[in-house]
């Protein structure tokens, strides 16, 4: 946006090292964070109060996630998730976010039809819902279509491992990648994305040594979750590290704060106060 002019000068390269700029970032600026070996910070966000907050945290990416699906939704997996759904959190987001980069997943089933429908809903999500780039699962089977999203000026986010919107293939969400034969398909497809133009890959739940060699062996920023602390950068769920989302507590997820419990206790504390007419108080009426 203009109030975030970015410049490629050389006095805005970043320093080894350091910890937070200030700076609007781009997928340009998330290149020289690699090339620095400045490590990425990504969170989800799902609504405009959680967004301005993440944003003001410093936190580089936003990641508008399907994950919307478990964490908003009530939902068991992410395929459920419909391009309107996106399209409205993606907004409502977009609306709270000042510096970090806004990337908003492809929903199941709204780029893997054709590369045109992709094209289509990408442009959407720009267009209408004011993120900056998107992101969507796979590697081979969608090389293509990413090359086409990317060709109209649409950056794109990679994403393999663990892919949630093909839980029903793999039928478990357990680590990807053991065996090396689904492990030389990783490198591979890592190849076939950077090749295709994305600006950035995640990787999810796959065994940190591979992760640490994917990363080394591509020029674009990779994104960890379960992946290791090798990768140039990492992304987890706002809600499981804020411990507000209990029943999915993977060993990747570090919980910072403890806030369902505390949610839980303010609510019942407000509640006794109105069953017992201590709320409002007089200084709280008028």
């Amino acid at each position: 946006m203009s109030q975030h002019p970015d410049s490629d000068s050389s006095s805005d390269s970043f320093s080894e090292g350091e910890a937070f700029d200030v700076r609007k970032v781009t997928t340009n600026r998330l290149k020289e964070m690699k090339t620095a070996g400045v490590p990425i910070a990504a969170l989800t966000a799902y609504d405009y109060t959680m967004a301005q907050l993440v944003d003001a945290a410093g936190v580089d990416v936003i990641l508008v996630g399907d994950s919307v699906s478990t964490v908003m939704q009530g939902l068991e997996t992410t395929v459920t998730v419909t391009m309107e759904h996106m399209l409205y959190h993606t907004t409502l987001v977009r609306r709270g976010v000042e510096r970090a980069l806004v990337v908003a997943d492809l929903p199941f089933m709204s780029y893997q039809v054709s590369a045109d429908e992709a094209l289509r809903n990408a442009g959407r999500m720009v267009k209408e819902a004011g993120a900056e780039a998107v992101k969507l699962e796979g590697g081979r089977v969608v090389a293509d279509t990413v090359r086409r999203i990317v060709d109209i000026g649409i950056p794109v986010m990679g994403h393999l491992g663990l892919t949630p919107q093909s839980i029903h293939k793999f039928g478990t969400y357990q680590v990807r990648a053991r065996d090396e034969e689904e492990a030389d398909e990783l490198r591979r497809d890592a190849q076939r994305l950077e090749e295709a133009g994305v600006f950035s890959i995640v990787l999810e739940k796959v065994p940190a040594a591979l992760a640490a060699e994917v990363t080394k062996s591509v020029s674009v920023p990779v994104i960890g979750i379960g992946a290791g602390g090798g990768c140039d950068g990492q992304i987890l769920v706002s809600h499981d590290m804020l411990g507000i989302c209990t029943r999915f507590n993977p060993r990747f997820v570090r919980v910072y704060a403890n806030l369902a419990k505390d949610m839980q206790a303010a609510f019942e504390h407000y509640a006794r106060d109105v069953r017992a007419s201590e709320f409002p108080s007089v200084d709280e009426s008028y």
